[in-house]
């Protein structure tokens, strides 16, 4: 990499806050038996942060835990650890690298160990391994757990029964034992505080991620999209941070459009835009930058992505709702992309392809990863019958290096690009 490039990415005010916040969460989580701070562990999809604020606990994301480790090398050992304690082959690797982290000690980024949580915080969106994860981690802890089940969009409407049905649960189970963890007793006036910075953060962010669909395209909605999400995903929505950090950015935005530039890269600003890609399914991380590098290479930008809704659809019109706190939160969880059906991911995936005038779509397919990867190929075949547009499809992995094959990616990546040129040089004859 080049070294003045990094420099002069590293200066960009939005990736230095950034950096900072997840140190700064880092830091919190591996000195809570020193502060007092009770921990509680939940996943992304149908998090709760406003509301695990709410009683000054503090958040530990397993699937980001097995991204960071993916991203620094660690998790090929993690996750060959975890099978020689029995577990398959075919489990979704952000489990296995959790527990093949337990296993060695559970080592946070900042080389201090993470503490066990307090409280298992179980919000079911839609992927059943979220429940046996929480079942395994609950064995090696013997902590309270708290389950929030979401009714799964199978007619793809959110019912008022449905709605309802969240917020008992809300009332009745996870509140209590979150005032049982933390000794603390809940407050919903702090909470509607919190839910007003989320949505406030949430408006800059939506505006940040339809940047994209100016031309050239000021972001990279995918691998670029990666960090954008990071704060509003995890344990910064409904702070101040997450405030600031979504002006910043929006603001860094703004003047990267009014300059003509395209997105930023690992190697400084991306050159030529020549493709505009949709992409469903999450990245490979253990091999991000070489992943990323085959598309800025070849002049390729993604537009738009399935994988930024995960934590939230909040570019169809979804806002944390201050004035009715419990019920915005059930409609959160209802509405993660993994809660819904293959027809509304097909109807997202449409809207994508035209509002972003993209060439076509391209699959990653993930090995472990059921609740992306069912229907994907179905997904395609009808994406490309709606919108005219080309599809692909590749195969690799989340945080198992042994499935991702540079070689066999690339090749496929070259020939779709042709695939686009092909259907242009047609529409143009045409």
């Amino acid at each position: 990499m080049n070294q003045n490039a990094t420099e002069e990415i590293v200066k960009e005010s939005s990736m230095l806050k950034q950096k900072a916040m997840i140190a700064e969460n880092y830091e919190n989580l591996t000195s809570a038996h020193e502060t007092g701070r009770k921990v509680a562990a939940t996943f992304v999809p149908g998090n709760l942060n406003e509301l695990i604020m709410c009683f000054d606990m503090l958040n530990n994301l397993p699937e980001i835990n097995a991204i960071n480790n993916g991203m620094r090398k660690k998790s090929g050992m993690m996750v060959m650890q975890a099978e020689k304690m029995g577990h398959s082959e075919d489990v979704c690797t952000y489990v296995k690298a959790d527990i093949g982290s337990m296993a060695k000690g559970s080592i946070a980024p900042n080389g201090k160990p993470m503490p066990p949580p307090d409280l298992l915080l179980l919000s079911y969106t839609g992927c059943f391994t979220f429940m046996k994860w929480f079942e395994l981690l609950r064995h090696e802890y013997g902590c309270e757990t708290a389950m929030l089940h979401v009714p799964y969009q199978g007619d793809g409407v959110v019912t008022e029964n449905m709605r309802q049905y969240v917020v008992k649960q809300l009332k009745e189970n996870i509140i209590p034992a979150m005032e049982r963890v933390s000794g603390v007793k809940f407050d919903i006036d702090r909470l509607r505080e919190n839910l007003r910075r989320s949505a406030q953060a949430e408006d800059d962010f939506v505006w940040v991620m339809e940047s994209a669909k100016n031309k050239r395209s000021p972001i990279d909605a995918y691998f670029g999209g990666v960090y954008y999400i990071g704060p509003i995903f995890t344990a910064f929505r409904g702070t101040e941070m997450a405030v600031n950090y979504y002006r910043t950015l929006r603001e860094e935005i703004e003047e990267r459009i009014a300059a003509g530039k395209g997105p930023i890269t690992p190697d400084g600003d991306m050159a030529e835009e020549k493709y505009r890609l949709v992409v469903e399914g999450p990245p490979n991380w253990t091999s991000f930058r070489e992943f990323w590098k085959m598309f800025y290479d070849e002049g390729a930008v993604v537009v738009a992505s399935t994988y930024t809704k995960v934590g939230g659809v909040y570019d169809f019109g979804f806002r944390h709702d201050p004035d009715n706190p419990l019920e915005t939160l059930a409609d959160y969880c209802l509405g993660c992309y993994t809660n819904r059906n293959l027809r509304q991911r097909t109807d997202m995936l449409e809207r994508f392809v035209n509002d972003y005038e993209a060439d076509g779509l391209l699959i990653n397919s993930i090995k472990s990863c059921n609740s992306f990867s069912a229907g994907q190929l179905m997904l395609m075949r009808e994406i490309e019958e709606r919108t005219g547009k080309p599809g692909a499809f590749i195969e690799t992995d989340l945080v198992d290096p042994r499935y991702f094959s540079a070689a066999n990616v690339k090749n496929r990546l070259e020939s779709y690009f042709q695939m686009i040129e092909q259907k242009r040089a047609t529409a143009a004859v045409a």
